[in-house]
């Protein structure tokens, strides 16, 4: 057992009551700088860095790619809406320009006819074995009679 642990005040030199710590002062204690350890924690901070960096890019392209991928669903159901409505639109239009259905509505709703065979006449350019246009021959004549506005001609 030590004198101190003993409860015995041991007698100090000169110096060692100069250089004691006075009550409540932190002890200093210097260490001289070493080059190589600032430089191996400076590679370490530099490389802890990267590391971090390379991270949160990593995590940045992957919220990216999954932003992307939300974005590329809705454009391919937004598609998919647009083509279906592209379909719908062509056969309403199909449904539309069927002759049948215009000729109907032309004697349901107008009250026209169809013309009897006197009342249509063709010219001579629209025949077959026709000398060609009337163009060379002057101003043609359609037709001997004319076709009252009111009738359709088919």
């Amino acid at each position: 057992m030590s004198p101190r642990a003993a409860g015995r005040r041991v007698p100090q030199s000169e110096w060692a009551r100069a250089h004691r710590p006075r009550q409540g002062e932190a002890v200093r204690r210097h260490r001289p700088s070493d080059r190589r350890r600032l430089r191996s924690m400076a590679g370490a901070v530099v490389g802890a860095g990267l590391m971090v960096t390379l991270i949160l890019g990593v995590v940045g392209l992957r919220v990216q790619q999954v932003r992307m991928s939300y974005r590329l669903d809705a454009l391919r159901q937004s598609r998919a809406e647009i083509e279906e409505a592209n379909r719908r639109l062509r056969v309403e239009m199909a449904t539309l320009k069927s002759l049948s259905r215009i000729e109907g509505k032309a004697r349901a709703e107008l009250g026209m006819v169809a013309p009897a065979r006197d009342q249509v006449q063709l010219a001579r350019e629209f025949v077959p074995g026709g000398k060609g246009t009337s163009a060379l021959e002057g101003p043609s004549v359609v037709a001997e009679r004319a076709v009252p506005r009111d009738v359709g001609v088919r």
